[in-house]
């Protein structure tokens, strides 16, 4: 079982590899877009490391993860245009340092490049926080409601790591306008998460009372 996990994980991977480095380099025209090589690095290098640790470690839910597809039509309205945001971001990112429309200085993409790299950690704390954590919205048997860590302070970091790592995308890849691009990906994350909490107080016992201890879905005092 372990080897058939680890060789639709492995093609999962690299399609996912060459799917991105395509919309980025072909629509750059360059293999010299190095704003592209380094954004290929911390997002896949680290993703690679996650995945062995999740082989080994947790094989259950890496194969959860790879298998999952969203029920909700609803959902998987927003899973889909999020894709096509991702789609549209990568090929502007490219087309923006292939003409020169506005690109940022290179201090700003290596500052960048750090905070992906924070969104990363924060990620890997939220995988290894909650156990129940799904690329779906949906209520395991068994489950209970994890209030510890970072869930004693927001209701939802995993996705507040995920705006982090989607914010500072396009600014690794030196584009401002594909950063503006992706702010259209904060409403989709509100929607999602809305319905995500209608969902777990109907199914998941003791939600509503873990959201009346932390108040916050995403940032302390704000959201």
């Amino acid at each position: 079982m372990r080897h058939r996990l680890m060789l639709s994980a492995l093609v999962k991977y690299l399609v996912g590899v060459l799917m991105v480095g395509a919309m980025i380099f072909l629509s750059a025209g360059s293999i010299e877009y190095w704003q592209g090589w380094l954004f290929m690095a911390i997002l896949f290098i680290p993703i690679f490391i996650v995945g062995v640790v999740m082989l080994v470690r947790a094989p259950e839910l890496l194969e959860k993860r790879l298998s999952a597809k969203e029920q909700a039509s609803e959902q998987s309205i927003v899973v889909r245009l999020s894709g096509l945001l991702f789609v549209a971001v990568f090929v502007l990112s490219g087309l923006n340092w292939r003409f020169g429309w506005l690109l940022l200085p290179t201090w700003a993409v290596w500052l960048s490049a750090f905070l992906f790299v924070v969104g990363y950690l924060l990620y890997a704390e939220v995988l290894r926080e909650n156990a129940y954590l799904m690329r779906t919205i949906e209520v395991e048997a068994g489950q209970r409601v994890v209030d510890t860590g970072l869930y004693g302070i927001v209701r939802h970091p995993m996705y507040f790591a995920t705006i982090l790592l989607f914010l500072a995308m396009p600014l690794v890849l030196a584009s401002p306008l594909s950063f503006a691009l992706m702010l259209l990906y904060i409403p989709l994350i509100i929607k999602r998460i809305k319905h995500e909490e209608a969902l777990l107080c109907r199914e998941l016992e003791g939600y509503s009372d873990y959201m009346q201890r932390v108040r916050y879905r995403l940032i302390p005092y704000i959201y």
